[in-house]
């Protein structure tokens, strides 16, 4: 494995222990993908509902746009690798 490869699979296990940490302390987990219009993002609660969310221009605050189908977040989760 190159360094660059230790240096993402390093960032990426730390970025699921954060999820983790604050699903389980009961806080939203907050998921940003290109796949997404600038300035929204995925946001992942604790009952497994995800959300799509527009952040304020402050970062404070967010809307939500819309909510993921009940199928749509396993399916999610899979394509991200963190079902």
């Amino acid at each position: 494995m190159s360094e660059l490869g230790v240096f993402e699979y390093i960032g990426t296990a730390a970025v699921k222990r954060l999820r983790q940490n604050k699903l389980s302390a009961g806080k939203p987990f907050m998921i940003n993908s290109d796949d997404l219009p600038s300035g929204q993002s995925y946001l992942e609660y604790p009952d497994g509902i995800i959300c799509i969310v527009k952040v304020s221009t402050n970062s404070r605050a967010f809307t939500i746009m819309a909510e993921l189908d009940a199928d749509q977040p396993k399916a999610f989760r899979t394509c991200l690798g963190i079902a």
